[in-house]
């Protein structure tokens, strides 16, 4: 048994597991997830169902196969699909007397802090009033997270878990876990049950494993893992076909490969590290030097500055940080012109109040 302790819980479900093999949601199943939704909830657990399954069930839909999809086609079969989808799910949960809501997201809710902040205001809205939190990507109109951006919905789940300040990330999946080499081509492969730290080798070990109707593989729940695993929240990949998975993996049963959680940023960290950068700025390699040492970074440091972004936005620091710049794009430069007439004149000292990015609003990443 796990030692886990669970008060809010995000379930992610992949196309694989929801849907048939026909490729039509499979509503007998989502019957299945909805009764151990409300065993959770007996058991004092809020659940947030993230949901793969749109595109998918669209596409069967339509009889369209992945060669004759090209983004509008896949945005149009999302369009049918998230309509079968919900009312799957509307209809299950009614069964059981609960009420659902839907959440439609794109990278925005994870970048725009105002956004991001109503977001868990919402989320924690539906849970006063009984009803669950059903989370898709908005495929119908974001472009971004049909291609790699979240990865059939293993990143945003990871998102969702961090900003909801969730316990436990369940990825259900149409494997067991994780292998440390492919068990349908080696009978030797090892299964791994827990991994503390993600290491080169682990990565290596996830390899790919896409089909036509599914866009993540193994190595996107790892990657996702990690996320959670930063936020302080443990994951676990386990096979969704299993009998009462969920509500076994909650109880500490040693199902699929657990995760286990290290907190390593601050909420308002985990918005930078993961907001989409509205531009980059880079720098020199003796301001580097000084940020690494918990400077800030002032305007003669900067080389360049790519994009066009706001007071508050998060931008790229080189390829090692991210931060909250201070200046919009259009103001930076002008700022280093004016640092550098104060060395000429032998000046060195800094406009006053023109440090463009605090230290405190900096996260390294590499």
């Amino acid at each position: 048994m796990r030692d886990i302790s669970v008060t809010r819980a995000v379930i992610k479900i992949g196309t694989n597991t929801i849907c048939d093999g026909d490729g039509n949601v499979d509503s007998a199943y989502l019957d299945g997830i909805a009764r151990q939704v409300l065993e959770l909830e007996r058991m004092g657990v809020q659940s947030i169902i993230v949901t793969s399954g749109a595109i998918g069930s669209g596409s069967s839909e339509l009889k369209l196969d992945d060669v004759q999809k090209d983004i509008p086609h896949k945005q149009a079969c999302a369009a049918v699909g998230q309509a079968a989808l919900m009312l799957t799910y509307r209809e299950v949960f009614a069964r059981h007397g609960k009420s659902v809501g839907q959440l439609l997201l794109t990278y925005n809710a994870f970048t725009d802090r105002k956004v991001y902040l109503n977001l868990r205001k919402t989320v924690d809205a539906l849970f006063e009033l009984g009803v669950i939190p059903i989370v898709n990507e908005n495929d119908v109109i974001s472009t971004d997270e049909i291609g790699e951006t979240f990865g059939d919905n293993d990143k945003l789940s990871s998102l969702v878990a961090s900003k909801v300040d969730a316990d436990l990330l369940v990825l259900l999946t149409d494997v067991d876990g994780l292998y440390d080499r492919n068990p349908e081509t080696d009978k030797d492969a090892r299964f791994i049950d827990t991994v503390d730290e993600i290491t080169k080798d682990i990565e290596m070990m996830a390899g790919g494993g896409t089909n036509n109707r599914s866009k993540g593989g193994m190595r996107t729940k790892i990657n996702a893992a990690r996320i959670a695993m930063g936020a302080g929240c443990n994951t676990v990949i386990a096979n969704g076909r299993t009998e009462d998975v969920i509500v076994r993996v909650v109880r500490g049963e040693n199902l699929g490969t657990f995760f286990s959680a290290r907190s390593l940023y601050t909420n308002r960290e985990r918005w930078i590290l993961y907001a989409s950068p509205r531009g980059k700025i880079a720098v020199d390699a003796g301001a580097e030097a000084a940020l690494r040492d918990g400077g800030s970074l002032l305007p003669c440091g900067i080389t360049s500055v790519e994009g066009r972004f706001k007071e508050g936005d998060v931008v790229r620091l080189g390829t090692f940080a991210k931060g909250v710049v201070n200046f919009p794009s259009g103001e930076i430069m002008q700022l280093k012109a004016e640092c550098e007439k104060e060395r000429k004149r032998g000046n060195g000292k800094v406009p006053n109040g023109s440090v463009v990015v605090d230290h405190c609003n900096m996260v390294f990443h590499d």
